[in-house]
């Protein structure tokens, strides 16, 4: 007797003899759909009914690949069409209708190389205000210990001031400020910074 029968009518005899299915699926792990599916079986066909059955189809669309089919397949790929698109060119204009899995097996078994797209050129566009002094951009880096660097670059010319400082505070962006101003070759309308505390806190007067 097949080793799978023999299993499958242990489980179905141990149903009979205790009555109680979810101890049959706890002693021999099995399913407890699974385990109807081959009682039913055995009750309505005898030990010929724990017989494995093939679940291929019958009948397969496979199957109703012609060469001429084959042949349109890879004349629409020759044309530069991927696989989705053959297969909406093929159910819109040839009335056939195939798998995306089918239309890769015929290209895989000819060889066809995979489609590579060109890559766009792309020309960098480079950000930039109409007028200088229109935007200033300032920041500020800690460039080593007790060390701190303040940049302002113009977002038109990219005219730049640096300057540097032992502390990143209001007092000293104030200062740095006042640099900016008088170094860049034109008037300043609008500066914008990451609202970090230098920026944006108060100058504490000292009498």
């Amino acid at each position: 007797m097949n080793r799978d029968i023999a299993r499958r009518l242990r489980w179905v005899r141990m149903l009979k003899e205790t009555g109680n299915a979810g101890l049959v699926c706890l002693r021999c792990g099995v399913s407890r759909p699974t385990l109807r599916k081959w009682a039913k079986r055995y009750e309505t066909q005898g030990e010929q009914g724990l017989v494995s059955v093939s679940k291929r189809p019958h009948r397969s669309p496979n199957r109703k690949l012609t060469d001429q089919d084959r042949s349109t397949i890879l004349q629409l790929r020759g044309e530069g069409n991927g696989a989705r698109r053959i297969q909406t060119e093929l159910r819109l204009f040839g009335q056939t209708e195939f798998a995306l899995a089918t239309i890769h097996k015929v290209l895989t078994a000819a060889n066809v190389k995979p489609l590579v797209k060109p890559r766009r050129s792309r020309v960098p566009h480079r950000y930039s205000r109409p007028i200088p002094g229109d935007r200033v951009q300032m920041d500020t880096m800690k460039i080593a210990p007790g060390v701190y660097q303040y940049t302002a670059v113009d977002d038109c010319s990219r005219f730049r001031v640096l300057g540097v400082h032992p502390r990143r505070n209001a007092r000293n962006t104030l200062l740095f400020l006042d640099r900016v101003t008088e170094e860049m070759p034109f008037p300043i309308q609008h500066i914008q910074t990451d609202r970090g505390t230098e920026f944006f806190a108060e100058v504490c007067s000292v009498d």
